[in-house]
Order: C-alpha cells, then structure tokens, then sequence
C-alpha cells in the first residue's frame, strides 16, 4: 500500500521581514525584533498581535483574508519599523522646519495633522499613478503610434501594460538597491529567510548552519507582489480597452481581487513543492536575488534570536537570554591588588630615588 506523503509540519509556522539593523518574526499571536546595536549588543522585544481573521470568521475567508493580511502586514510593518528605530535610540521623526513651525504656531495640531493626511493620501495617489495609470497611458500612447505605422497590439495590449508594470517596478528595487542603508537591510532580509529555511529543514538553528540555506523563499512578500503583477495581466484582459477612463476606474476595484487570489497561491506554494509552484514562483524568487544578499554570522545570529524568541513553546527563554548576556559587551577588569601593590612600590622607589638624587653634593641625574 502506497504511503500518503506526508507534509513537513513546520512549513509556513514562522514568518518575519527585515527591519533597521534587525529581523522581525511572528509565529501565531507572537511577534519578536531581535535588534543589533552599534556596540555589538543585542535587544529583544517580545509582543502579541491577534489578527482580525482569528476574531471573526468571515475576515477567514478565502479571498477575503488576503486582502485583510495585506492590510495588516502593511500595519505591522509600520509598526515593528518603528519599534525597531526606538530600540536603536533612533528618531524617526524629522526635526520640524520653520515652516512647519509657524504653521503649528499659527494654526494648531489640527491643521497640521489635515496636513499630514494629504500628504500620505498623495503619496497613495502617486504609486495607483505610477503602476496603475502610467502603464496603461503608456500602453495606449505605443498602440496609437503603432496604429499611425498601419500596425496595433490587439490582444497584446494588456500583455504590453503588465510588461511595462513589471519594468516600472524592477527599476524602482533596483534604484533603491543602490543605497548602503537598504542594501544592508536586504542582508538581513537574506538572514531572515536562511534561519526560517534552516528551522524547516529541522537542523540545528546556528549561524554556521544557517549560512548554508538558500536565501530565497516562495512565502516572500517579494513573491508575493510579482505574483500580484502575474495575475494582474489576466485580470486587467476582461477589463475594456474601448473606454481608457472606464478602464482606469476598474484597475483599482480589481485589486482585492487580485490580493485574494495571489494570497491564496503564496499560502499553497509555501507548503506544496510541485512543478507548477516551481514555474510560477520563479520570477518572484528570481527578484528576490535583488531584495535579498547574503548576510554575515553576526546578521544570521540576530534572525535566529528573533525566530526562537518568537517561538517560546519550541525554544526555551534561556537559549534567547543566553545569547543576549553573551553579546554585551564586556566591563574593563579592575586593576588586581598585586598590581597596585607593585605599582605603589615602583612609585615610593622612583620617589626616593629622586629624594636621593635631589640632596647636596649629588650629581643631578
């Protein structure tokens, strides 16, 4: 009798994300950051966070919980960044200009908080533009050129605008790559997801094992937005080109859609391994070769503390404790007794020396 296959229990039990010099990983209602500090030490902090698909059984249903995960990896995100930036005694708020204090001064916190909203709703404005709007006008702009040479993109059209999407994209990873502070991130971004590949293989969770692990995982948010790019090609085909405004309404009521279903093929491909995961999760892993770089023992000891405090159940306190004792740095030893005792004597011997030396009829020294 042919033996059911058996999957491995501890995929897709722990998660997390790179934040400023640190790792960040949840398992179940628990959430630890493991933070390095610049003289070498390490921080722990430890909270719950009971997600809204837990609490109510609708937010749980298929579809529906991938836009509600989004919603609250992004919240999250926010979060642990800037829990992440007070334990390394950063400020994360820039200091006020003279503008900003006049307006403060002049017409209160409320006219400023209104201020702030639009500038976070314009940001939002600005990304729907430059991956929703842009591609599309751009897509439109290249048939009509095409159409003045006798020629058209027909059925290529959304082909061209998911193509063009995917490039916007690519560019902007890789612009942001370029700067040292993320291209350390990405680091530990690769720690991340060595530790948690070290955790599910069931080996001994180090540093020097962990390094051995692929840095690139199917459950990445990086995947997860290139699979959203994939799946946007397919949806956008059903939406008309005829009217380019009814087009531009339409892109972004699709999105939950496509959230839902993207989030749906992470969680299957997290923890089935088959050729059609392999084939659709290639490019995401391929870009992860951007978003993620290899990382040194000391990047891969901070996602390992993170990954087994967050874990207590599995991993005992001590072992987290233990690691953090171990990274303090360490008190400069205070002089012995026989020391001072010789230091005290060489000090009464140079000082009669210099008393003998010092007395009439003695040369000077």
């Amino acid at each position: 009798m042919k033996k059911k296959h058996e999957t491995n229990p501890r995929l897709g039990r722990v998660g997390g994300e790179a934040v400023l010099e640190g790792v960040m990983m949840r398992c179940g209602d628990r959430y630890s950051i493991a933070s390095r500090h610049e003289d070498g030490s390490i921080s722990v902090e430890n909270r719950n966070y009971v997600s809204l698909r837990k609490r109510n059984r609708f937010w749980n249903l298929p579809l529906v919980r991938g836009v509600v995960s989004l919603v609250e990896s992004m919240k999250l995100s926010f979060k642990v960044l800037s829990i992440s930036a007070d334990a390394l005694g950063m400020d994360m708020d820039e200091p006020e200009s003279k503008f900003e204090k006049w307006l403060a001064k002049t017409f209160g916190d409320k006219v400023m908080n209104a201020i702030m909203g639009v500038a976070g709703f314009l940001g939002v404005v600005l990304g729907i533009g430059l991956f929703l709007v842009l591609p599309t006008l751009a897509t439109k702009g290249l048939d009509m050129l095409l159409g003045l040479a006798g020629g058209a993109l027909g059925v290529f059209k959304t082909l061209c605008e998911g193509l063009i999407r995917i490039g916007i994209f690519v560019g902007y990873i890789l612009l942001v790559s370029l700067m040292p502070d993320i291209r350390r991130t990405f680091e530990y971004h690769g720690a991340e997801h060595k530790s948690i590949a070290c955790y599910e293989a069931g080996v001994e969770l180090t540093p020097e094992n962990a390094k051995h692990y692929t840095r690139f995982h199917p459950r990445c948010g990086t995947s997860f937005i290139f699979i959203m790019l994939i799946l946007s090609v397919l949806v956008f085909s059903f939406v008309t080109w005829d009217n380019i405004w009814l087009r531009l309404v339409l892109k972004p009521l699709l999105l939950p859609v496509i959230c839902g279903i993207g989030f749906e093929f992470i969680l299957y491909a997290g923890k089935h391994e088959n050729l059609f995961t392999k084939i659709v999760s290639a490019p995401g892993l391929w870009m992860q070769r951007i978003t993620t770089r290899e990382p040194d023992l000391s990047q891969l000891e901070i996602a390992i503390t993170a990954l087994k405090s967050a874990m207590p159940d599995e991993f005992p306190a001590s072992e987290v404790e233990a690691v953090i004792a171990a990274s303090k740095p360490q008190a400069a030893e205070p002089a012995t007794d026989d020391a001072t005792g010789d230091a005290a004597a060489t000090a009464e011997t140079g000082a009669a020396r210099h008393s003998a030396n010092s007395r009439p009829g003695n040369p000077a020294p």
